[in-house]
């Protein structure tokens, strides 16, 4: 089954990442801003994008500035029964460095000289390569861009402005 992988170095400690991944203040800031969610599991989130489309996440697992978990439950047919996870390694530039190498321009461009994390997510679980796959993987580099920014600047830009360069 096709699978969407991004890794992403941000510029903060995985505490406020996983803040960011987790609550309703934080999705609605990066993702969309019509967020319904709390950090607890076995609750579903919700996120509309536009009065008549939304997805439903059950969040199925969350280990604190760690691990987040999701199963979707409703949205568009090749979205239901996705799963989506978040996971957080924290560190300094060198120890990730050290551990990732593969992320050593994110890394090198990186300002600040305090904690960052690895946040590497998995969409998986996909039926096949279609056109909505190659939006999808896309569009979450794009959303990921916006997470990155909220965590590190406190503005992301979700959802209609995802594809804005701020």
């Amino acid at each position: 089954m096709p699978s969407i992988r991004h890794e992403l170095v941000i510029g903060a400690p995985a505490d406020k990442v996983y803040q960011a991944i987790t609550s309703q203040e934080g999705l609605s800031g990066w993702w969309t801003p019509d967020t319904r969610a709390e950090a607890q599991a076995d609750s579903i989130a919700r996120f509309a994008f536009g009065p008549t489309y939304f997805k439903e996440m059950k969040i199925a697992e969350l280990k604190p500035s760690e691990y987040v978990k999701w199963i979707c439950v409703a949205g568009a047919d090749e979205w239901i029964d996705t799963t989506l996870t978040f996971r957080l390694e924290a560190g300094d530039k060198t120890t990730l460095l050290n551990s990732h190498p593969e992320t050593s321009d994110q890394l090198r461009q990186q300002t600040t000289s305090g904690k960052v994390t690895l946040l590497t997510l998995h969409h998986d679980d996909w039926k096949a390569y279609t056109p909505m796959y190659a939006e999808c993987n896309f569009t979450w580099g794009q959303f990921l861009r916006s997470l990155k920014l909220f965590c590190e600047t406190g503005k992301g830009t979700p959802w209609p402005d995802q594809h804005r360069i701020p």
